[in-house]
């Protein structure tokens, strides 16, 4: 399946703003950084949640623990794929146990790598409280799944997608509406 960039919906600079009201509601929602932990979602999910530990110590003077979470064989549907999985890694090197978790990815879908997730954690300790902060809400849930922090809602069609574009990974910073594309042949 291949897709084409339709629009680019936010820049670098869009990107930044976002990401600096995200910091600012998890602060406020949270009474500030006490016992706040961020895990990333592998891959994009990671980036941004580094940023917002980032833009969190700059508010605070203290950085969050930031980790790194990969769902892939907590997933429904990673035995239905015929492709090898790929796996990255999970890395929390400190106690989530009793803390404010902020989890982090960077587009909301169908609530399944949530769900995911959620269980990968439960195997970790039992936090305080499970939030969820996402870079974009592209809407099509299948599971009850909501975020409690969104930095834009972005409706889309049956052949559209969200791309999150992150400079550590992408080289750039932006996010594009995709759509797909039939395959010659």
């Amino acid at each position: 399946m291949t897709f084409r960039e339709k629009s680019r919906l936010s820049d670098q600079e869009n990107m930044a703003r976002t990401l600096s009201r995200l910091a600012h509601e998890i602060l406020e929602k949270n009474g500030g950084s006490r016992d706040l932990v961020l895990i990333g979602m592998q891959s994009r999910g990671v980036h941004v949640a580094s940023r917002l530990a980032s833009r969190i110590e700059e508010l605070e003077g203290t950085r969050p623990p930031c980790g790194e979470l990969d769902v892939t064989f907590y997933r429904d549907d990673w035995r239905m794929s015929l492709k090898q999985p790929v796996v990255r890694p999970t890395q929390i090197d400190f106690d989530i146990q009793d803390k404010t978790l902020v989890l982090v990815d960077d587009v909301l879908y169908t609530g399944r790598t949530v769900r995911a997730a959620l269980d990968a954690l439960m195997d970790l300790g039992r936090p305080r409280r499970i939030q969820l902060a996402v870079f974009v809400d592209r809407g099509h849930r299948e599971l009850p799944i909501r975020a409690d922090f969104v930095g834009r809602n972005v409706p889309t069609g049956p052949d559209e997608e969200v791309r999150v574009r992150m400079s550590e990974q992408d080289g750039e910073d932006a996010i594009w509406l995709v759509e797909r594309q039939e395959e010659a042949g």
